[in-house]
């Protein structure tokens, strides 16, 4: 295999990716893959990569894919950039997380963007989606798979109803616009990665 498939990242909430930078003539192939979630779990953002692996195995074309879970390899925001880079092959991350460098994926991790599945089908094959995806693919990086996972406000405190009930509250989202929109509705703002969520409710 020469080399041809540069990068593969999945868009939308959470993004799988796969670079194959370098070349591997009539040999087997070792990929790595990365993701921040729990493995072995039962986790759908885990499996979505396990599949990806068990699959290539399944082929039995000289490809292996080595999966690292719960940011054993990579840390949940540094993975754009060692995708981009040739360091790593396979990812499954919020695009947001890449916001930074790209301040267009923050448009992906917006409340209410997406209102069912059949919704979204539809922004998947979109002129919205077709930027986003142009970005993706100018910074080297190809989308292998779609996902869109449902998401919601939890609180420790009372319910999120609205702003209202966002006042004084302490926060977490995932990009720099979801927090925007947060802070702008009286909350603040702690910034951490989803796998420290749950830890973050208990402290």
């Amino acid at each position: 295999m020469s080399k041809t498939i540069r990068k593969l990242i999945s868009t939308t909430a959470v993004v799988v990716a796969v670079a194959m930078a370098g070349s591997a003539a009539a040999a087997d192939v070792k990929l790595k893959a990365s993701h921040q979630f729990p493995g072995g779990k039962g986790d759908a953002r885990d499996e979505m990569v396990q599949i990806i692996a068990r699959e290539a195995a399944a082929a039995n074309v000289g490809l292996e894919i080595q999966v690292y879970p719960g940011a054993s390899l990579f840390k949940p925001t540094e993975q754009w950039n060692a995708m981009v880079r040739g360091q790593l092959d396979i990812s499954a991350f919020p695009l947001d997380y890449a916001s930074g460098r790209h301040p267009q994926f923050s448009a992906t991790l917006m409340p209410g963007l997406v209102k069912n599945h059949d919704h979204a089908l539809r922004l998947n094959n979109s002129p919205f989606m077709e930027d986003i995806k142009k970005i993706i693919n100018d910074a080297g990086v190809v989308v292998l798979a779609d996902a869109w996972l449902a998401g919601g406000f939890a609180s420790t405190k009372n319910c999120i109803l609205g702003p209202d009930t966002m006042k004084g509250q302490v926060t977490r989202a995932a990009g720099p616009a979801f927090e925007q929109m947060l802070a702008g509705a009286g909350a603040s703002v702690s910034s951490m990665p989803s796998s420290e969520i749950y830890t973050g409710l208990q402290t």
